[in-house]
């Protein structure tokens, strides 16, 4: 007995050439696509030395805010 559909097995070789084609085109851009993100998140991110200048300031700036304040308010001369 002949199988169902045995033609539908074997595709013609224009067929299998074009499914080569878009395969290899598929992974070319996969692999730009790749590039462009790891290019992105490159630029995006910032150097941990940055980051860590960063907080320093920003807890400097607090401790300095925090005592000009306080200096402020605890130095006003109490009227009589």
């Amino acid at each position: 007995m002949g199988r169902k559909d045995a033609n539908s097995t074997h595709s013609a070789p224009v067929d299998t050439y074009r499914k080569q084609i878009g395969k290899h085109d598929y992974n070319k851009e996969k692999r730009k696509l790749k590039a462009a993100k790891a290019a992105a998140d490159l630029k995006k991110s910032s150097s941990p030395v940055k980051d860590t200048v960063m907080v320093l300031i920003t807890g400097l700036l607090l401790i300095g805010g925090l005592y000009v304040g306080l200096y402020w308010y605890l130095n006003k001369e109490l009227p009589r």
